[in-house]
């Protein structure tokens, strides 16, 4: 299949997809041979059920988290919407179709609609994402930590948790048990990443090149 072909059979899921999602669906994206739609968090479910009923995608291979509130400040501007977002990532095997939905959640309402009525399999990644981002799916049934231990305080993949984190945890010999204890690691600054232009390194290996042929 070519890339104009590809690209149409993705414009026609789009306007499948629009059909089944109706209003709910606020935007969608083609890019990288990819269909990436985004959908109100109210009506989330909602959708999910019908892209498993109307347009096959019997699978949920994936569901995770994010946050933007890094995302773009390299090339100067910010992130336009709301902080958060959960991603799902849907294959329809029957049809060989894969579909990405993305849902934005404000930072002020961290909550969002379990889809493990939808897709068993969604117990353990909302379980993830609730874990590492904070965000809490109604309707699961045991919306627990999976990650991190028992009494961790935060989320570790929240862009303003810290890289050593808060608490530390070591063999204490007077009290024979591992014990916590507040990060012992001293702050450090990061080495600011550098961007080499396409052409670093060319004219050393020139040089090799041709120092190479004269002897």
């Amino acid at each position: 299949m070519t890339n104009a072909d590809n690209t149409s059979s993705l414009q026609q899921l789009a306007s499948l997809v629009g059909e089944i999602a109706g209003n709910a669906m606020t935007g969608h994206e083609i890019s990288q041979n990819e269909l990436t739609i985004t959908v109100q968090r109210e009506k989330i479910k909602e959708v999910c059920k019908g892209l498993r009923d109307q347009a096959g995608f019997e699978q949920l291979s994936d569901l995770c988290g994010v946050d933007y509130s890094d995302y773009g400040k390299e090339g100067g501007s910010s992130w336009p919407g709301d902080r958060y977002a959960v991603v799902y990532h849907l294959i329809s095997y029957s049809n060989n179709n894969r579909l990405r939905v993305r849902t934005p959640v404000a930072e002020s309402a961290m909550t969002i609609d379990s889809v493990i009525d939808v897709w068993a399999g969604a117990d353990w990644f909302e379980r993830e994402a609730f874990d590492l981002f904070g965000i809490i799916f109604q309707g699961h049934p045991d919306l627990r930590r999976i990650l991190t231990d028992y009494g961790f305080i935060g989320h570790p993949f929240r862009k303003d948790f810290p890289l050593s984190g808060h608490v530390e945890m070591r063999y204490d010999e007077e009290q024979k048990r591992v014990i916590y204890q507040p990060v012992t690691i001293a702050p450090r600054t990061l080495v600011p990443r550098t961007i080499r232009k396409d052409v670093f390194g060319k004219s050393s290996k020139t040089e090799t090149t041709e120092s190479a042929e004269t002897n």
